[in-house]
Formats: C-alpha cells, sequence, structure tokens
C-alpha cells in the first residue's frame, strides 16, 4: 500500500515539475532521479513524504538552481 501511494506522489511531483518547466514528462522525470530530493523522498525516515507536493517541486527546483551554478 505504501508503495501505490508513494509511486503516485512521485508521479505527480514529475508532472508538477514538467509542468513548471515546460518540459516533456520523460525529461521531468530525468531531472527528478538525478536530485537528492528524489532519494529522500524514497526514505521513509526522512519526512519528505508528509509533505505536499508543491513542497517537494519547490526543493526540487531550488535544488537543480543550486547545481546549475
Amino acid at each position: 500500500m505504501r508503495d501505490t501511494v508513494l509511486w503516485r506522489k512521485q508521479s505527480h511531483v514529475i508532472m508538477m515539475l514538467a509542468e513548471v518547466l515546460q518540459i516533456e514528462a520523460e525529461r521531468a522525470l530525468d531531472l527528478y532521479y538525478s536530485t537528492e530530493t528524489s532519494l529522500q523522498l524514497a526514505d521513509s525516515t526522512s519526512g519528505l513524504q508528509l509533505m505536499s507536493d508543491q513542497y517537494i517541486v519547490d526543493n526540487i527546483l531550488e535544488e537543480l538552481r543550486q547545481t546549475a551554478y
């Protein structure tokens, strides 16, 4: 059950990321899995799973901004 909920959350975050960045879903998927945030979301002890999807997307965007510099 938890895996299904996490999978749905990840899917929604990836689709939101694609929309915000105006990119294809496949590119958003690649970006998502290249972030530390994706690893934290997969780790149930991090608490990130309890945060809103928008909060997670914002974390990813900030992480991507920091790695771009």
